[in-house]
C-alpha cells in the first residue's frame, strides 16, 4: 500500500522528464542551423541524390509546358537550389522545401512567351521578382489569401492542372515520322505506344499509391528506368534537348506601345501573387511533415524566391517556389535540413552541363508523370470540400474558366463573381450598408496585421 503512490509519483515524475526532455529537443532544433547538421549529414546527401534524380523529369515537363528550353528550366532549378541553401544559413524559410520549377505556373509562362517573345521574358521575370521583393520586404502575404481564398486558388490550380494533362496526352501517342501511316491513324505501331503509355501510368499510379507514404520517388525511378530501357527495344519517339548556351545579360525589355505595358505589368503581378500563394499554401503543408516540426517563415521563403527569380532573369531562367512534391520526396527519403537542397543542385546542374544524357528519355515517360502531376492538381479540389458548397462550386467555375478562357482572365472574372456574391448576400440578403461591409473588411486587415 505504502509502495504504491511512490511508484506512481515516480512513473509520473519519468514521463513528465521525458515529455521535457522531447520538448527540449525541438527547442534546440529550432535554434540549430536550418543549411547544415553535421549529424544529419548522411541522412541529407541520400535524400538529395533521390530527390534530385526525381526532380528532372518533373523539371523537364514543366520546362516543356512552360515553352522554354529544358535546360533553362534546368538552370533554374540548379540556381534556386543553391539560393535556397544560402538563404538557409541566414533566414530559414522552412527545412526541407525542396526549390524548383512550379507546374502551376507553367501555362502562365507560355501565356507570356506567345504573348511577350522569350527576348522579353526575362524582364517579365525580373518585374516579378521586384513586386515580390516588395511584398516581402512589408510582409504583404499576410493579406494575399483574405483578398485570393484559398478555395479559389485551388480551382485555379484545378484549370491549370487539366492544361497539363492534355498537354501532355499527345505524348502518349506520338509516333516517329517513319512509323505514321498516311491511310491510318490507328496503326499498329499507335496501338502498341497507346498500350505502353496505358501500361506505364497505371503503373505509376499504383506505385505512387504503395509508396507515397514511404517513399514517393519510387515511381519516378521506376517510369524512368523502365521507358530508357523499353527504348532500346521499342521505336518511340525520344525527348531533344536543345543545347542552348546559357549566358547573363541584362533584362532588358523591347515594348513598342503603353498597351502592351500595361499587360505587361498585370502579367507580372498575377506571376507575383500566384507565385507567392502557392509559397504560403506549401510552408502550410511543409511544417506538418517537418520531422522535428519546426515552424516555417512564409515570408523568409519569399526573400529566397524573389532574389532567385532576379537572378535567374539575368540567364533567361524561370520563376520558383518549395514545390510540395519535391518537398514531400525529400522529406521521406530522410532529409532533415536544407543541405539536401545543395545536393539537389548539384545532380541537377549534372544535366545541365550534360543534358544529352536527358536524350535516352522517350517522351511518353515524361507525359505520364506530367498528366499524374496534372490530376494531383486536379484532386485538390477535394480540399476545398470542407469549405462548403459555395466555394467547392466557386472552385469548379474557376477552374473552368481558367481552362476555357486563361489563367489571367479566368482568374480575375471569378474574383469578381466571388466579390459580387459576397456584396449581393450582404446588401440585399442581410441588409447590411456598403459602409459596414468596408469597415469590416478592413478590420480584418489591421486584426491579420496585429496578429502578426
Amino acid at each position: 500500500m505504502d509502495g504504491a503512490p511512490v511508484v506512481t509519483s515516480s512513473g509520473s515524475l519519468s514521463a513528465n522528464r521525458d515529455t521535457a526532455y522531447g520538448e527540449g529537443l525541438l527547442k534546440m532544433a529550432a535554434f540549430e542551423p536550418a543549411a547544415f547538421q553535421a549529424q544529419y549529414v548522411g541522412r541529407d546527401i541520400a535524400a538529395g541524390l533521390i530527390t534530385g534524380v526525381m526532380a528532372i523529369p518533373l523539371s523537364v515537363g514543366i520546362a516543356m509546358m512552360s515553352d522554354y528550353p529544358i535546360k533553362v528550366g534546368l538552370a533554374t532549378v540548379a540556381f534556386a537550389c543553391m539560393i535556397g541553401w544560402i538563404n538557409a544559413w541566414i533566414r530559414p524559410g522552412n527545412f526541407i522545401g525542396c526549390p524548383g520549377i512550379a507546374a502551376g505556373l507553367a501555362p502562365v509562362l507560355a501565356i507570356g512567351v506567345a504573348s511577350f517573345g522569350m527576348e522579353n521574358m526575362a524582364f517579365v521575370i525580373f518585374l516579378t521578382a521586384v513586386m515580390q521583393a516588395i511584398i516581402w520586404r512589408f510582409d504583404w502575404q499576410r493579406y494575399i489569401l483574405l483578398v485570393v481564398p484559398a478555395y479559389l486558388v485551388e480551382g485555379l490550380l484545378a484549370g491549370i492542372g487539366l492544361k497539363i494533362a492534355l498537354k501532355f496526352l499527345d505524348f502518349t501517342y506520338e509516333l516517329p515520322v517513319e512509323l505514321v501511316a498516311a491511310d491510318t491513324f490507328f496503326n499498329e505501331a499507335r496501338i502498341q505506344l497507346l498500350l505502353i503509355s496505358l501500361t506505364g501510368l497505371g503503373l505509376f499510379v499504383y506505385l505512387f499509391t504503395k509508396f507515397r507514404h514511404i517513399q514517393p520517388a519510387v515511381p519516378y525511378f521506376v517510369i524512368i528506368a523502365a521507358g530508357v530501357t523499353l527504348a532500346q527495344f521499342v521505336h518511340v519517339p525520344m525527348l531533344h534537348v536543345e543545347d542552348v548556351p546559357l549566358s547573363l545579360a541584362l533584362p532588358i525589355p523591347q515594348f513598342d506601345n503603353a498597351l502592351t505595358w500595361a499587360y505587361v505589368f498585370g502579367f507580372a503581378a498575377m506571376l507575383a501573387v500566384i507565385d507567392v500563394i502557392e509559397q504560403v499554401m506549401s510552408n502550410a503543408a511543409i511544417q506538418k511533415i517537418d520531422p522535428l516540426k519546426r515552424t516555417c517563415n512564409s515570408n523568409n521563403s519569399l526573400l529566397a524566391i524573389w532574389i532567385a527569380n532576379m537572378g535567374s532573369s539575368f540567364f533567361g531562367g524561370m520563376t520558383n517556389l518549395d514545390g510540395l512534391a519535391k518537398s514531400t520526396t525529400n522529406r521521406l527519403a530522410g532529409a532533415y535540413t536544407k543541405f539536401s537542397v545543395l545536393i539537389i543542385g548539384c545532380v541537377v546542374t549534372f544535366f545541365v552541363i550534360n543534358p544529352h544524357y536527358l536524350e535516352l528519355l522517350p517522351k511518353f515517360a515524361v507525359a505520364i508523370v506530367m498528366i499524374f502531376t496534372g490530376w494531383k492538381m486536379i484532386a485538390g479540389l477535394m480540399h476545398v470540400t470542407h469549405h462548403g458548397p459555395y466555394a467547392l462550386v466557386l472552385a469548379f467555375l474557376t477552374g473552368a474558366l481558367v481552362y476555357k478562357v486563361g489563367i489571367f482572365e479566368g482568374l480575375l472574372v471569378a474574383m469578381a463573381i466571388h466579390g459580387a456574391v459576397h456584396y449581393l448576400v450582404d446588401t440585399q440578403a442581410n441588409k447590411r450598408p456598403v459602409k459596414a461591409i468596408v469597415g469590416d473588411y478592413f478590420s480584418n486587415l489591421r486584426k491579420i496585421s496585429s496578429e502578426s
